[in-house]
């Protein structure tokens, strides 16, 4: 009898498996009525709060903490603001939903190919989330926080390969982010809601994981490297010669 009470205690298929859902279901719901009755910045403090147990062990692990777990605050906090930004209710079920599907289906999955879509959404709606909630801001913060959020998308993707230039790739590319944010935000354009530095960070982030991906799998030819490096450039010239130039909506 003692035996079976501890089996549903576990958390991989009893009762504490099923409040540990609870609780995340519950979580981009508070969100949701937070941001519904215009209290935004305790949903920003309850997303931070989820994640007290980055602070449960000494304070000399707290950064280390922090950097695994910031891809999962960065969407949460872009989801928050996607909320904020959209104009009707519908819209922010559909970004709470969405909230829902991160949490219980994406963050969860530990192989390295989910690790590395993970990486890439974070990136994606972070810079998203970046240029729609401070399009106006000083160029300093844009370039900041773009380094910032393309270093963490980086380090989180990086680490799952056991990579050994890991920091340094990820600063490399955390670097490169900030310098294309420098240059473009000076004309600062938008394709809809995506900002033209989040466009060009997302066709030569993806590019690029996509060939280390391949190249750590051994499933990397020379033809599709070639393919690979192709679109890239491609992408990248027609964005940058069809854009016009100005501080617009295109």
């Amino acid at each position: 009898m003692i035996t079976n009470l501890k089996a549903r205690l576990k958390p991989a298929n009893g009762f504490a498996h099923l409040l540990k859902v609870g609780l995340v279901v519950l979580l981009p719901i508070i969100v949701f009525v937070l941001v519904r009755i215009n209290f935004v910045q305790l949903a920003i403090i309850i997303i931070i709060l989820s994640k007290w147990r980055m602070f449960a062990v000494r304070p000399r692990y707290w950064p280390a903490n922090i950097r695994a777990n910031a891809i999962d605050i960065i969407v949460g906090v872009s989801f928050l603001i996607f909320m904020v930004q959209s104009g009707s209710m519908a819209w922010q079920l559909v970004w709470m939903l969405a909230y829902g599907v991160w949490l219980l289906i994406v963050k969860p999955s530990s192989n390295v190919l989910m690790v590395s879509i993970q990486a890439g959404i974070g990136q994606l709606l972070g810079l998203m989330a970046l240029f729609l909630a401070w399009p106006s801001a000083p160029l300093a913060g844009l370039v900041l926080g773009s380094g910032g959020i393309c270093y963490l998308a980086a380090r989180h993707y990086f680490d799952s390969f056991d990579e050994p230039y890991s920091k340094f790739l990820s600063y490399l590319w955390g670097y490169f982010g900030a310098a294309l944010t420098w240059v473009l935000a000076h004309w600062l354009l938008f394709y809809g809601v995506i900002a033209q530095p989040t466009l060009l960070l997302l066709v030569l982030g993806y590019g690029l994981g996509a060939l280390y991906y391949l190249d750590h799998r051994d499933r990397l030819s020379t033809l599709l490297k070639r393919e690979f490096i192709f679109i890239m450039v491609a992408v990248v010239i027609v964005v940058l010669a069809f854009s016009h130039w100005g501080n617009k909506i295109v």
